[in-house]
């Protein structure tokens, strides 16, 4: 009996682990544990109990829109139900502490994604147990219509297919969405919400060794996030495009051990001859039961644009990193480069496993120069919403600067910064807009509505505030208590102030300039992420806001650091002769630094610095190959 081959190519090595190999895989496993990627086991009984409670939820919501659509229908009432599925790092069971679980509610053709917005998030509430389902936020309007909640303490992102070849689902619990024919008459956005979960199981069909894969995906899953460039919204490959990667090299080498795929996957992946797609299987063309595109870069010319294309294996095959741009890709080779020459050491004993996930180096060694992206709102409602889309369009602006001729690399950061911000008047809102932290609140935000913060108030012997007489004179204030009166200090009679709370995210675009560049203009690129972003629909300009600035590394906000690391310091000054020689230099020339740190909205006129050789404990590539 022949092995089956899995993959569209035959496997580099069959050849069984050795007992290093071996050893070298318990230590792999050891140190994931000990870095805490693992849940617990109270944390899957609670997930459990939470996808059972959604079960019975989403059949109650399945009755009562089956009672709304046909109320005398007693036969489509009593057999309504629904099924959740679950897809993502939960599926795959390469879930840690903390993690979200991406969820989807699939019911029959006569439910409507109206009342899944209209019918579910009330019923959500009203089922689960009292105060379990927090942060409720319905987005009907995303591209594929989701509801974000917290259910016991677990971030959920739950979205909605209606199958329209059904009127009733089966009822068998062994029922899945393999078949192709359930995606006859749904629109794309219906069919990428059911893909999720079907991507997810074709790729555990399609690895050898199963316990082999999530090992090793735990492994790269790790490195990814602690090297930032884990996220698919900011042009990095996300969660399904690194377990499609690591499943394919689990197909080029079916009997290796995990710690072997997590080297190998190193220099496959460096080495790839991009643009040539990674494939877990032969794409399926010419079927005809959906009109969604099939990736096929024969046809279609944005499909010849993917630079790092990665299929997935589900139809219709999708490009999982259309996203990825010239910087982050550039990032990417070299981080997998710097990955190939540690884990070579870690296989030969030089060098332990916790080598591999140090944290990545933008903030502290990456960059000399910096632009952030900040929205703004005065609600957190409002804020959840422009942030959430300003998000969206940072890869935008970065691909406009990735077209500047004098731009080497904008590699972003993966992830935003939020903060609430307390200020008391116009001025201070206006200084928060524009980057200030001055005004920054660590306590828990609230609604975003205006609060009033009164001086410790002080009461007279009796306990009773005071209530100053007029007339006060030479700084205190006669007041009326019950025993008599009392004079008090004006300084100290309570004062009642209005605050506001502003809500801000900032993203981060590392720069590096190209070579030869002597100076460098952004007022167009600027100027046209702005208007793109102010002029969509969901802009609100009494509540949100939009600012970019570029700021030198010295002058980054201390919470990007975490403890223990090293932030920019200014360079030393210059001794008392050289201070004295600048000084008799004319006025109107200033320094390159000067330049660089001189506000967006005034000049976009920036000098840049001399160029740094990358090492290999900084993330940012270099622009020039």
């Amino acid at each position: 009996m022949t092995e089956r081959v899995y993959g569209v190519t035959p496997p580099i090595s069959t050849a069984l682990p050795t007992e290093v190999e071996k050893r070298h895989n318990d230590n792999l496993a050891r140190e994931l544990r000990s870095q805490g990627t693992f849940e617990t086991p109270a944390g899957v009984a609670s997930r459990e109990q939470v996808l059972r409670s959604l079960e019975a939820i989403v059949d109650e919501f399945v009755r009562r829109a089956a009672r709304e659509k046909e109320p005398k229908n007693t036969i489509l009432i009593r057999d309504a139900h629904g099924r959740v599925f679950t897809y993502g790092s939960y599926r795959l069971g390469v879930y840690g502490p903390g993690a979200d679980m991406d969820t989807l509610v699939v019911a029959p053709k006569y439910v409507t994604v109206d009342q899944y917005f209209n019918i579910f998030p009330d019923l959500l509430v009203e089922m689960a147990p009292p105060g379990a389902i927090t942060d409720l936020t319905p987005v009907p309007g995303a591209f594929v219509p989701i509801i974000k909640f917290e259910f016991s303490g677990i971030s959920i992102d739950l979205i909605f297919c209606s199958i329209q070849t059904l009127k009733q689902l089966p009822a068998e619990k062994e029922w899945n969405l393999q078949d192709n024919s359930l995606l006859r008459g749904l629109s794309e956005n219906e069919v990428r919400s059911l893909n999720g979960t079907r991507v997810t199981d074709e790729i555990l069909n399609l690895v050898p060794e199963p316990a082999t894969f999530k090992l090793a995906l735990r492994a790269i899953k790790l490195w990814a996030q602690r090297r930032a460039i884990y996220a698919n919204i900011m042009g990095y490959p996300g969660g399904v495009a690194w377990a499609m990667m690591v499943a394919r090299v689990c197909q080029l080498y079916p009997k290796a051990t995990s710690s072997v795929v997590v080297n190998k996957f190193f220099h496959l992946l460096w080495k790839w001859p991009w643009p040539l797609p990674v494939l877990l299987k032969d794409i399926e063309y010419g079927l005809s039961v959906t009109r969604v595109p099939v990736w096929n870069p024969k046809i279609y010319s944005s499909d010849r644009n993917h630079r790092m294309p990665i299929i997935t294996p589900a139809y219709p095959s999708m490009c999982a990193t259309h996203n990825v741009g010239k910087s982050s890709m550039a990032v990417i080779q070299q981080e997998l480069a710097i990955g190939a020459e540690v884990t070579d050491e870690i296989m030969v004993g030089r060098r332990p496993w916790k080598d591999l996930f140090t944290k990545h180096s933008f903030f502290t060694t990456g960059f000399k120069y910096y632009l952030t992206v900040i929205s703004s709102s005065r609600t957190k409602e409002a804020q959840n919403t422009w942030s959430g889309f300003v998000e969206s369009r940072v890869r935008v602006l970065v691909g406009k600067l990735e077209m500047h001729q004098s731009i080497g690399l904008a590699r972003p950061f993966n992830k935003g910064y939020d903060r609430v911000h307390r200020c008391r008047n116009d001025n201070e809102i206006e200084e928060v807009q524009c980057g200030s932290l001055a005004y920054v609140v660590k306590d828990e935000p609230t609604d975003g509505q205006p609060k009033t913060e009164a001086k410790p108030e002080i009461k007279t012997e009796d306990g009773a505030p005071p209530t100053p007489k007029v007339g006060e004179a030479n700084g205190t204030a006669v007041v009326k208590g019950e025993h008599g009166d009392a004079a008090v200090k004006l300084e100290d009679v309570p004062e009642h102030t209005q605050e506001f709370e502003i809500y801000t995210t900032n993203h981060y675009i590392g720069l590096q300039l190209a070579e030869g560049a002597k100076s460098l203009d952004l007022s167009r690129e600027v100027n046209d992420f702005k208007a793109m972003c102010t002029s969509n629909e969901i802009f609100d300009k009494e509540l949100m806001f939009l600012t970019i600035q570029h700021i030198k590394n010295t002058a980054l906000p201390d919470d990007v650091f975490e403890p223990g690391e090293v932030k920019p310091s200014p360079p030393m000054k210059k001794k008392k002769r050289a201070a004295d020689e600048d000084m008799k230099k004319p006025p109107n020339k200033r320094a390159a630094d000067e330049e660089m740190m001189k506000p967006l909205s005034k000049r976009q006129q920036m000098t840049p610095p001399k160029r740094q050789q990358p090492t290999s404990a900084a993330p940012a590539a270099t622009a020039a190959r």
